[in-house]
C-alpha cells in the first residue's frame, strides 16, 4: 500500500494505491456434471432436498473444481438448477460446510430460488442441528448472540466481533451429556440441539467456541482442554481423534415456494457421530 508491505488487517483510507503480487483465481466457468450417488429426500419440479454426507463440498471453489454436490445435481435427471447467483453456484440457496453432514435445499427454478431466499432472509425457515461439544454449558436452554465477522488476524476464520460483522443468534438446549471423568465426575461432552435464528458463515461453530464449548473434532475453532489431553481415558482419545466437526443438520422446515404447503424433513444422526457417542457411553 503506497509502496510498502502491510499486514492483512491493515485498514485502507481513500486515495491509497495498492499493488498486488497475486490475485485469487476466479472460478466463473460453469461446473461440469459428474455422476454420483445422491441421497435425495424430496424432489419435484421446483426444488430438491439432499441429505449431504460429511466430506462433500457443496459447490466449486478454490481447490474444489470437481466432485462437488452441484456437479452431482447437474448430472441428475435433466440437470436443471436455478441460474440465480454465481455461475459456480446454480441452485444454491444456502450452504453447509464440507465436513458438516445433513440437510440442504436446492432450487430448480429461478422463481423457487427467489422465494426460498426470501424465507431465509425473513428467518422463517426452520433449521435444527445436532452438535457434540466439549463440556456442559452452564445455562440450559441458552441463547448465544454476537456479531460474526472475519477474524482480525486470520482472514480464513470467522469470529465474534465487537465492531462490524453481521448480527447472529444461536439457540441451544442440552439433549444429553456423555462421558463422566472419574476424577471430577463431570461429563466430558454434551449433545446439543441447536437452532439458527440467523445464518452466518460457521455460525454454530463460532458461537459455541466463543462461549467455551467448541465442537468436538473442529479443526478451526475447536480446542480440547489441555488437562484432558494428558489423560489416558480412551473416551478422551476418541474425542481428540474425531476427524471432523461433530455437527449434523438434522431438520429443515419451510413453506414450499410454489404450492404453499409446509414441508418438514429430518435426517438421522450419521454413523460416525453415533459411534462417537457410543464410545463415550451415554448416561
Amino acid at each position: 500500500v503506497d509502496g510498502r508491505i502491510v499486514k492483512p488487517n491493515y485498514r485502507l483510507v481513500a486515495g491509497q494505491v495498492m499493488d498486488l503480487d497475486a490475485v485469487l483465481e476466479r472460478h466463473d466457468s460453469n461446473p461440469e456434471p459428474q455422476a454420483m450417488r445422491l441421497a435425495i429426500l424430496f424432489e419435484d419440479a421446483d426444488l430438491l432436498i439432499i441429505d449431504k454426507p460429511a466430506g462433500l463440498v457443496v459447490h466449486p471453489g478454490a481447490g474444489n473444481d470437481r466432485g462437488t454436490l452441484v456437479s452431482g445435481l447437474l448430472a441428475h435427471g435433466d440437470g436443471r438448477l436455478s441460474s440465480i447467483g454465481a455461475p459456480t453456484r446454480p441452485g444454491v440457496v444456502h450452504r453447509i460446510d464440507k465436513d458438516t453432514s445433513g440437510l440442504i435445499v436446492f432450487a430448480k427454478t429461478d422463481a423457487a430460488h427467489l422465494a426460498l431466499a426470501r424465507q431465509f432472509a425473513d428467518h422463517t425457515i426452520r433449521r435444527a442441528y445436532t452438535a457434540i461439544v466439549w463440556g456442559v454449558p452452564a445455562v440450559d436452554p441458552g441463547r448465544i448472540e454476537g456479531n460474526i465477522g472475519r477474524h482480525a488476524t486470520d482472514r480464513q476464520r470467522m469470529a465474534v466481533v465487537t465492531r462490524g460483522g453481521k448480527p447472529a443468534v444461536t439457540h441451544y438446549r442440552i439433549a444429553n451429556m456423555v462421558g463422566v471423568v472419574e476424577v471430577s465426575e463431570k461429563p466430558l461432552a454434551s449433545v446439543l440441539d441447536c437452532r439458527l435464528e440467523t445464518g452466518r458463515t460457521h455460525q454454530i461453530r463460532v458461537h459455541l467456541s466463543h462461549v467455551g464449548h467448541p465442537l468436538v473434532g473442529d479443526p478451526v475453532y475447536g480446542r480440547s482442554p489441555a488437562r484432558l489431553q494428558r489423560m489416558e481415558d480412551p473416551r478422551i482419545k476418541a474425542m481428540c481423534s474425531f476427524p471432523r466437526q461433530a455437527l449434523h443438520a438434522r431438520r429443515l422446515g419451510f413453506v414450499h415456494p410454489v404450492t404453499g404447503r409446509r414441508l418438514k424433513f429430518e435426517s438421522p444422526l450419521p454413523q460416525d457421530m453415533r459411534e462417537l457417542l457410543a464410545s463415550l457411553e451415554f448416561f
